[in-house]
């Protein structure tokens, strides 16, 4: 199937899976505004608020721009970071949370491994409107599997790779992040290994996305999610100042 991404193809799913919040965004900017109109108070706190606003509405699309449509993210060249020897990896696992864009891409990366792909998503627990729009519009890889994030139904050691890209934040609770990290140790070979993908709650993302910044997590709220299912090790690699790259093993 063509992978090839439209232009500016992340930044229309921002603006699309999002747009509640311009709505609202843009609303209150204009209330501010017709309050400025009829009421007397300082031109140079209206336009700072205006500026705040204009700042929180645009921003995030900028990086989300430079991220997901000038980086070269989909183009899949940052793997060269991760150790990864093609020549022996058989069995990939890319696990998402509704919303697929890389499926196919890494079956054409690693087209002599066998893919299979797992859906998390669960209507009751991830309710997010962001994330119910993104599941109408996304490709689904055939034979897709839903999964409990607790139970992932394959045996014991038999990935080499679990990708978790841009998926694994949208499980809200900590614990069900173990659990769900802990399914995944149970899977991944000896000399296997995770790679997840993820913005940070940190100084550039909370920069990029304001408030929004705390839809993701810490360094550290990774960290211990991973030691506490049972991974010897946690490498992160930036990819750009706003995504992380973590390369974990059993």
């Amino acid at each position: 199937m063509e992978t090839k991404r439209r232009k500016f193809q992340g930044v229309l799913n921002i603006l699309s899976f999002n747009r509640h919040f311009y709505i609202i965004g843009i609303g209150i900017l204009a209330l501010i505004m017709i309050s400025h109109q009829i009421s007397e108070w300082s031109d140079y706190l209206y336009w700072l608020i205006i500026a705040a606003f204009l700042y929180g509405l645009i921003m995030p699309l900028i990086v989300s721009a430079y991220v997901y449509d000038f980086s070269g993210y989909y183009n899949f060249q940052w793997l060269k970071n991760c150790s990864v020897d093609e020549s022996k990896v058989r069995q990939i696992l890319n696990i998402n949370a509704g919303f697929d864009e890389t499926s196919y891409i890494i079956k054409d990366n690693f087209p002599q491994a066998d893919l299979k792909v797992f859906d998390f998503y669960d209507a009751k627990r991830h309710t997010e409107p962001a994330i119910v729009r993104a599941r109408k519009v996304s490709f689904v890889y055939p034979d897709t599997q839903q999964m409990q994030s607790n139970s992932i139904p394959l045996p014991d050691q038999s990935a080499d790779i679990i990708f978790l890209l841009s998926a694994v934040h949208e499980i809200r609770s900590h614990e069900e992040k173990i659990l769900f990290l802990k399914e995944c140790h149970r899977l991944c070979k000896t000399d296997g290994k995770i790679i997840m993908v993820e913005h940070l709650r940190d100084l550039p993302n909370f920069l990029a996305f304001s408030v929004g910044f705390t839809h993701f997590f810490s360094k550290a709220v990774w960290k211990n999610a991973f030691s506490s299912a049972g991974f010897v090790s946690f490498r992160e690699v930036k990819f750009t100042p706003f995504m992380s790259i973590f390369i974990c093993t059993p």
